[in-house]
């Protein structure tokens, strides 16, 4: 139980970053991008995240509320560009 209670202050990023990967994942959808090419591109992604993480978590554990709520709000902004941009498509099917 100890391995978890010392990552436990980091499980918010955590899921953000996974909604984020997941919301960026559904533009790319919605935008019609080759799969191959979107999923190469999100594990550069994700891998370039891990290195910033590991690396820069010393600096930035004093700003972990800050990044947490621009990450949050970026998801919320990303989320609704999404269905903004889907909206005409789906319109189009039911009308």
């Amino acid at each position: 139980m100890s391995f978890f209670s010392e990552y436990k202050e980091y499980m918010g990023l955590l899921i953000f970053g996974n909604i984020e990967n997941l919301v960026l994942a559904s533009q790319g959808a919605v935008a019609c991008v080759n799969p191959v090419i979107l999923g190469v591109l999100t594990i550069i992604a994700v891998i370039a995240w891990f290195v910033i993480g590991t690396l820069g978590t010393k600096i930035a554990i004093k700003y972990a509320r800050v990044i947490e709520f621009i990450g949050g709000l970026a998801i919320f902004i990303l989320g609704l560009q999404s269905i903004f941009g889907a909206l005409p498509l789906v319109l189009q099917q039911f009308l």
